[in-house]
């Protein structure tokens, strides 16, 4: 066995963030090839993500970045099983470097796509894989997605003060003016709030699936199957009328005011900045 040297360990131990014993006994077990041994320890770490696949990943962090000029924003879930690994330094590290990456990510969505962009000649994917093998725990991306603003407009975020839900929210208005607007900008934070705590299901009721609606009234019709056909078709009507104004974005009461829609609101605000405006999407993410 070659002798392993204090400044082998060392190496290893900087390239890797493992701990000493670990970076010994990995050149040990590679001759003292601090290479082979680096490769080594990310097998290991892959080994633990294997053997711990079925682990629930219910806590961890959401990081948000935006560009500068404010039209990029991206949103990942950083996963791991413990709220202890969470708050590791180890896991902060993990997060503060995903920010890069979300950064350079081209593509729109897919977990995939963000583990594979490689900075500098490496992947995410590998420092995820040394930090498991570091830390021994699960951890993974669990979602990420990209929006880009490609007319007048802004894309609004937030992240809950426990980072375990995020929002990103694109507003598109008929001027740049009244994207600007300090007064409109703090009516779409308030709106990104709004969908961390209520949590709809969608814009509208156009982007709830149909069977979904069909489920909803064929619910609703047989809480009220005792009655005539032609009272049942009348209720049922008014009882989804209620479910999509409780449900979907534009048409639910503000929860600042909640005798206000949503759209009233950002309608009021966008005249009072000179202009108009529409939300154009939004997603909102959670951890656990």
């Amino acid at each position: 066995m070659a002798e392993i040297s204090a400044a082998a360990v060392m190496k290893l131990r900087k390239m890797s963030g493992q701990g000493m014993m670990d970076c010994k006994k990995a050149l040990e077990e590679t001759n003292g090839s601090v290479e082979d041994a680096m490769t080594l320890l990310r097998k290991k770490g892959m080994a633990t993500l294997a053997k711990r696949a079925d682990r629930d990943t219910t806590e961890g962090k959401i990081l948000c970045v935006t560009s500068e000029d404010g039209k990029t924003a991206s949103m990942a879930t950083l996963c791991c099983e413990t709220d202890f690994a969470a708050n590791s330094d180890d896991f902060a590290a993990l997060a503060d470097s995903l920010k890069g990456y979300m950064t350079a990510c081209a593509a729109d969505s897919g977990v995939e796509n963000l583990l594979d962009t490689a900075i500098a000649g490496k992947k995410y994917s590998q420092i995820l894989t040394d930090c498991v093998s570091k830390t021994g725990e699960k951890t993974e991306l669990g979602d990420y997605i990209k929006y880009k603003l490609t007319s007048p407009g802004l894309i609004s975020t937030y992240v809950h003060f426990n980072s375990k839900i995020g929002v990103m929210l694109e507003i598109e208005t008929s001027t740049q003016a009244v994207a600007d607007n300090a007064a409109f900008a703090l009516i779409a934070k308030d709106i990104c709030m709004h969908i961390a705590a209520i949590n709809p299901l969608a814009l509208d009721s156009s982007g709830i699936p149909a069977d979904v609606i069909e489920k909803e009234k064929a619910f609703a019709a047989d809480q009220m199957k005792d009655k005539p056909a032609n009272m049942v078709e009348k209720i049922v009507e008014g009882k989804m009328k209620k479910y999509f104004a409780e449900n979907c974005l534009l048409s639910q009461g503000f929860v600042k005011d909640d005798k206000v829609a949503v759209e009233k609101v950002l309608a009021d605000s966008a005249k009072a900045a000179g202009g108009t405006a529409k939300i154009k999407r939004f997603v909102r993410l959670a951890i656990g």
